[in-house]
């Protein structure tokens, strides 16, 4: 860069330094035409640095650091006195959790949460990077809420989550829509006070996305969702690398917390009264494998078996690291239930291989017999994705071969679309659409077929519900979930919201099912 492009440069930033914060785009197109992210990383914050997608799948050998002391400095913690947050999120359990942490880092900064964003002062989006779906949508409520900001230049509004990590997404916030206030990665929400702070008081963009992953911070705030299910992350990240994901990226590195923290943490929701641990991970069952001794998901939950609480649950499982001491702990029973989610992704080994699944069709199959060996009555449920380039009709009949023989119970089905930084999104998407949903159609056919005769055999059974709340159809039904992750309606008190039912099956309907309070039940009530 010469010296007439630097006083250029400055002279835009003199004339109006909040042009960019006016959604003058036109600045900060000459600054990105003179010289590019040397100048934008000084017209925002001097700390940026664009997230870099090579840099992001390095796996240094550095040992993890966790840390137990976290705190808010003195004078963020009032700031949101008479204010409102309102988070926005996408995506996988993962992220729900990543919003519970969010919004407890905001109240103990004095905010009170909101649904409604025109009372908000902080809105953030906490995005999904896994479809390309999932980004249409973010971009479009970002483009909703630009009146917000133009009408309130004071509102702050942030954008965090998976989505933020990738290199395009960054970009094109910086140059279609510079009101946005912030922008953070996966790997460093415990800075959220840090960086709420200097978008209240720089006017600038903050920008702070890391490549390299985080540490593991133990105890941060968390304001969860009701007080009946709770979820506990027991590791992050993922180093599977499959050809079509961006997680590894976004994620980072496999980092598992120690199992004395994660009994702690689901010890500490059982005095509590939660009846229910679903334990979290990208690729859950790959714990403990980068912790400096041997020990595994299977040695974590059979100690979580002995805690007083109900029922626990992971998700979710890659087939590959799904060894025999987890299913030799998981068929002793108990509060461990056998709802497995276990992701087949496809049922031909040719595509497995360029999927990099590094599992063959047969070796899928085999872990499944080794399951309903051990647990003769376990749901099994996974994820399938259709269209993937070069699929051809020989290989997706595979899939539905394979869907049939195992009989999953349900199934998320999705057309493959390429996220850019993946390898698989240099390959030609040759499969024409009008073929994928013809492929998916056929597919979901199946699996519903195979889902409503799962549900038939409930009817005339009593099964064991867990309330969680009305439902969302009618408010005089309440409605929760078995041991084997059906939905369950019927018609009682609300006093039972939060407790464990014995419910007859009246009715079985393709999703859901419909009963009544066992008479037992209703007569100690």
């Amino acid at each position: 860069m010469n010296e007439q492009q630097r006083k250029e440069a400055s002279q835009i930033k003199q004339s109006n330094p909040s042009d960019v914060k006016n959604d003058s785009e036109s600045n900060l197109e000459r600054l990105k035409q003179m010289g590019s992210d040397e100048l934008i990383g000084k017209y925002f914050q001097t700390t940026y640095e664009p997230p870099n997608l090579k840099k992001a799948k390095k796996r240094l050998k550095k040992d993890v650091d966790i840390h137990y002391d976290f705190s808010i400095s003195e004078e963020m913690q009032t700031i949101g006195e008479g204010k409102k947050f309102l988070i926005r999120t996408y995506g996988c359990q993962m992220n729900e959790h990543d919003t519970e942490v969010m919004a407890g880092l905001l109240t103990d900064m004095g905010y009170q949460t909101t649904d409604d964003v025109n009372q908000a002062d902080v809105i953030l989006l906490n995005t999904c990077a896994i479809r390309e779906n999932a980004e249409n949508k973010v971009f479009g409520e970002i483009g909703h809420l630009k009146p917000l900001k133009l009408e309130n230049p004071d509102l702050i509004i942030g954008v965090c989550g998976c989505m933020s990590q990738e290199e395009a997404v960054v970009n094109r916030i910086l140059k279609k829509h510079p009101f946005i206030d912030m922008i953070f990665g996966t790997h460093n929400i415990h800075r959220l006070p840090s960086l709420l702070k200097e978008a209240m008081f720089s006017k600038e963009m903050v920008v702070e996305v890391w490549s390299k992953e985080g540490d593991i911070i133990e105890n941060l705030p968390k304001v969860r969702k009701g007080r009946i299910k709770g979820w506990v992350n027991i590791m992050y990240g993922c180093d599977k690398f499959c050809t079509y994901c961006i997680v590894p990226y976004t994620r980072g590195k496999e980092r598992s917390r120690l199992p004395e923290d994660v009994i702690q943490e689901v010890r500490h929701l059982a005095a509590q009264g939660y009846q229910e641990v679903t334990l979290l991970g990208q690729n859950v069952n790959a714990y403990g494998k980068d912790l400096e001794f041997e020990y595994g998901l299977g040695d974590l939950m059979d100690e979580l078996r002995k805690i007083d609480i109900p029922r626990i649950r992971f998700t979710t499982s890659h087939p590959r690291d799904f060894d025999d001491r987890l299913i030799e702990v998981l068929a002793k029973g108990g509060n461990l239930l056998d709802h497995i989610h276990l992701p087949v992704q496809s049922g031909s080994s040719d595509i497995l291989r360029v999927m990099a699944r590094r599992y063959t069709r047969e070796s899928y199959l085999e872990l499944v017999r080794k399951i309903r060996e051990a647990m003769p009555n376990a749901t099994l449920t996974t994820d399938i994705i259709v269209g993937f380039p070069n699929e051809t009709d020989e290989q997706f009949e595979e899939t539905m071969s394979l869907v049939r023989e195992v009989g999953f119970e349900s199934a998320y089905t999705f057309i493959y679309s390429p996220r850019e930084g993946t390898p698989a999104a240099r390959w030609e998407d040759n499969i024409p659409m009008e073929v994928k949903k013809e492929r998916l159609q056929r597919l979901n056919a199946l699996v519903n077929e195979q889902a409503k005769q799962a549900m038939q055999q409930y009817e005339g059974e009593i099964v064991k519900v867990l309330v969680e709340g009305e439902s969302k159809k009618d408010p005089d039904v309440l409605s929760g979930y078995t041991e084997r992750n059906k939905l369950v309606n019927f018609r009682a008190s609300k006093s039972l919201i939060g407790k464990l039912v014995d419910v007859k099956i009246t009715k079985a309907k393709t999703w859901s099912l419909d009963g009544e309070l066992a008479k037992e039940t209703a007569e100690v009530l």
